[in-house]
């Protein structure tokens, strides 16, 4: 199953900038390095899956001095049920696709 989420803030920069829109396949398989979608108490937060620990998976962020950055660093691993899923795609905004002039 599928569902969309959106960027808020800095942290995932470069990667992921502050109003992309993200699918998620929900329940999906979770590798370290992957980008994933975990429940929070203030909401849901878009990470990257560093390690399983023992504890759960250890998130961080990509862009450790964005303002207001929250990740394991500071609240620790994240149980496994809190995770939602695997980003797969960004839909939006479309990426930039550059086509060959067409001469007359």
């Amino acid at each position: 199953m599928l569902t969309a989420v959106s960027v808020v803030g800095d942290s995932m920069l470069p990667v992921l900038r502050p109003g992309d829109w993200l699918l998620v396949r929900r329940g999906a398989v979770i590798r370290p390095g992957d980008v994933v979608v975990a429940r929070r108490p203030h909401g849901l937060i878009v990470k990257r899956a560093f390690r399983l620990t023992e504890d759960g998976w250890w998130l961080e962020s990509d862009n450790q001095q964005a303002a207001g950055r929250q990740d394991s660093w500071d609240f620790g691993a994240v149980p496994a049920t809190e995770i939602v899923g695997r980003v797969v795609l960004r839909y939006w905004p479309r990426p930039f696709r550059r086509f060959p002039r067409l001469r007359g």
